[in-house]
């Protein structure tokens, strides 16, 4: 039986069609993802608790090799793939004291710089090193620091996916699964990024580059943003723009205030505009949109109120043709009367990563913030 569908997009209205396509699967029971050799290790994290399990004892075939140990400074390549096809899910988990520590790089088609780069816990919807549930379509992260991801990576020659441990003394535990399929990838598809970003403090009357030198055609289709703020009050009636395909001074699109971008209202607080609800933020996680996270003071040593927020534009994809750069501002208010109030440009914490899609070549990003920079204190 001949098909012309081949296997990507997969989604309910179409998951029971049969495609050319191949599956296959990399993990530390399997590095290269072979057809037949999983599960075929000796050596590994877990040898020690499979010593005399299988014929001959050595335990091959018992969960010999479940994690690998990144050592101070290293890299390591999680995923060499050769041909064409599509990452269609990954899987990973490890110690949330490596969450900020742990960079994540992933190259294209032999691209020679990197076409993702955050830090691991960011680029999960996870930037403040502590456990939230996120339940939406891209990204999952559940109970035991499990972290998922379904945004499609085609990919036309090669697929390269590699950790870096940054922190100068201590080793990393990674479990991880990166499920993809071979099979043949449309013309039309472009190729997945994602950029981290930080500004601590963010300079007074400025706004935050959440992204900037995009350059090629492309689709820009998610937020995720880390969010510290270092001010008693409101904090986010700023406004998001987005410059593309040549503005200057002003956007294309601009936003109303943060919380209308990532899909709340009234400062994410019901007791706001319904007198039956008590006042406080409201953690939610959506398909589309959520603020899974909301860290509150404590009386102590835990000063600030830190959030975690994520916006998936899936079904409303912000296109360009040939340029995108995207600013957010960081906005309160002043203490002054009702009907005369200003706004307060605020000096917050902000980190962020931008998700889109474009043609390649793109351009190198700029370096990564130093170690010593990324800490969550």
């Amino acid at each position: 039986m001949t098909t012309s569908f081949n296997g990507l997009g997969v989604n309910l209205s179409n998951i029971y069609r049969l495609s050319a396509a191949r599956t296959r699967s990399i993990s530390p029971e399997n590095f290269t993802g072979e057809k037949g050799r999983g599960g075929m290790a000796t050596e590994g994290t877990g040898a020690i608790h499979a010593r005399g399990l299988g014929p001959d004892g050595s335990g091959q075939g018992w969960k010999v090799s479940p994690s690998i140990r990144i050592e101070p400074g290293e890299k390591r390549v999680l995923a060499d793939i050769r041909g064409m096809g599509a990452i269609q899910q990954i899987w990973l988990t490890t110690a949330n004291l490596r969450w900020r520590s742990l960079i994540i790089r992933m190259w294209w088609d032999d691209q020679e710089h990197p076409s993702v780069e955050a830090p691991l816990g960011d680029f999960f919807c996870s930037g403040w090193g502590q456990f939230a549930q996120v339940t939406s379509l891209a990204v999952c992260v559940n109970p035991g620091r499990a972290f998922n991801c379904y945004w499609e990576m085609p990919f036309r020659k090669a697929a390269r996916i590699e950790i870096e441990n940054t922190d100068p003394s201590d080793f990393g535990i990674i479990y991880y699964q990166i499920n993809y399929a071979l099979t043949d990838v449309p013309e039309d598809a472009a190729y997945f990024h994602a950029k981290f970003r930080r500004t601590n403090p963010l300079p007074f009357g400025t706004d935050y580059t959440i992204i900037d030198g995009i350059k090629g055609r492309g689709q820009y289709v998610g937020t995720y943003m880390a969010w510290g703020v270092n001010n008693a009050g409101w904090w986010g009636e700023g406004e998001i723009k987005f410059f593309m395909d040549g503005d200057k001074a002003f956007p294309t699109i601009c936003g109303t205030g943060t919380e209308d971008y990532f899909c709340g209202a009234y400062n994410f607080d019901g007791g706001v505009v319904d007198a039956t609800m008590d006042s406080r933020y409201r953690e939610f996680t959506t398909p589309y949109a959520g603020l899974p996270q909301v860290l509150r003071p404590d009386g102590t040593y835990r000063s600030q109120t830190r959030f975690g927020m994520y916006r998936w534009h899936l079904t409303d994809p912000i296109r360009f043709e040939s340029d995108l750069r995207i600013t957010i501002q960081a906005l309160g208010w002043r203490t002054e009367k009702a009907d005369r109030r200003r706004y307060l440009p605020l000096q917050d914490d902000i980190a962020s990563v931008a998700f889109w899609y474009q043609t390649l070549p793109s351009v190198p990003f700029e370096p990564m913030p130093h170690p010593d920079q990324l800490e969550v204190i």
